[in-house]
């Protein structure tokens, strides 16, 4: 990927937001993103609307948190790019999981959480995640998430497909009890009657008490030193000023594991505007932070679609497409 892209590809959030990109071109070798291009509408056909309130969605609840998402299904024109926004409680833990059929990118928006990460190898890594802090789990890699501190912890999460679900995923609850105990039992080694009380179908989130501190040392076989962290400091990073706004991007040569997503936290000052701009090589999914805006999308022959935005919506733009972003709110 050229300087050009990896600096140009993203646009932004908004006011106050985070952004992602699908980025597979590189990764998957075919020349084309993994899912293919946006196919480019045909002209005279009314744009579609480019936001979806995320925020006002009745999310999914349990003891431990909730979870709302969109995807294709609830966004079409999400085609590339789905997402989840997830509070865990202290102690609310996100059982150990994977996904199949996409990677996971994800920003935390506040609060604390620990994400335990497994790689096909059998390698581990245990880390403990900040407001601010980025992660990325490529497909199949097993993982789970607990809220730590003394608030919820709230994040939204990336797929790099639109088709995903995270209602859909692969939990370990869910195949522990539906594998003979006489099964887990030769594998464990074990009695069958360890597993009698073993819950029967997916738990999801579940609620427990808050973990303690990380030992200093981290387990022997652990990732946590590791070119191939799965932890970023996105808020950390020190920003690239302009006169309306900050932008902090992180690619994969900031980040070596996210193959996939580059992602970026941008601010827009009030009556301040994100330039006109296109992205040659990716879709643009945006989750607003906080403030208001208004994005202008181009799609070729003379339509135009724009569209107002608040706090915990979300915001979509095709391969291609031409945007900009104005901060029609009186804070960033």
């Amino acid at each position: 990927m050229s300087e050009f892209s990896r600096r140009d590809m993203l646009g932004a959030a908004a006011a106050g937001g985070v952004a992602a990109a699908a980025t597979g071109t590189e990764t998957f070798g075919q020349g084309q993103p993994p899912f293919g291009p946006t196919p480019a509408p045909l002209a005279g056909t009314e744009l579609p609307s480019f936001r979806f309130q995320l925020g006002a969605v009745a999310p999914k609840r349990w003891d431990g948190g909730w979870a709302k998402e969109a995807t294709v299904a609830e966004f079409p024109v999400s085609q590339a790019l789905a997402g989840v926004l997830m509070s865990l409680v202290p102690g609310g833990l996100r059982e150990l999981h994977w996904h199949a059929n996409a990677a996971e990118w994800a920003y935390v928006i506040k609060g604390q959480c620990r994400v335990t990460t497994i790689n096909p190898q059998g390698e581990s890594q245990v880390v403990d995640f900040n407001a601010g802090d980025v992660w990325y789990f490529p497909r199949g890699f097993g993982h789970s998430i607990q809220g730590i501190g003394s608030e919820d912890c709230l994040f939204v999460l990336v797929f790099d497909n639109g088709y995903f679900s995270e209602f859909g995923t692969f939990s370990i609850s869910d195949w522990v009890g539906h594998t003979p105990p006489e099964v887990l039992a030769k594998y464990f080694g074990v009695p069958a009657a360890t597993f009698a009380n073993f819950p029967k179908r997916e738990v999801y989130i579940s609620k427990g008490p808050v973990p303690p501190p990380l030992p200093a040392n981290p387990a022997p076989g652990s990732l946590d030193k590791g070119p191939l962290t799965h932890r970023y400091q996105l808020l950390a990073q020190r920003p690239s000023v302009y006169p309306g706004g900050t932008n902090r991007l992180v690619s994969q040569q900031q980040f070596p594991i996210s193959a996939t997503v580059t992602g970026a936290l941008m601010q827009i000052k009030p009556g301040a505007l994100r330039e006109p701009h296109w992205h040659p090589n990716a879709d643009e999914w945006q989750y607003y932070i906080s403030g208001r805006a208004r994005m202008t999308v181009f799609g070729s022959h003379g339509r135009v679609r724009t569209d107002e935005f608040n706090a915990g919506d979300v915001g979509y733009v095709p391969q291609g497409y031409g945007h900009y972003i104005e901060n029609i709110g009186n804070e960033d």
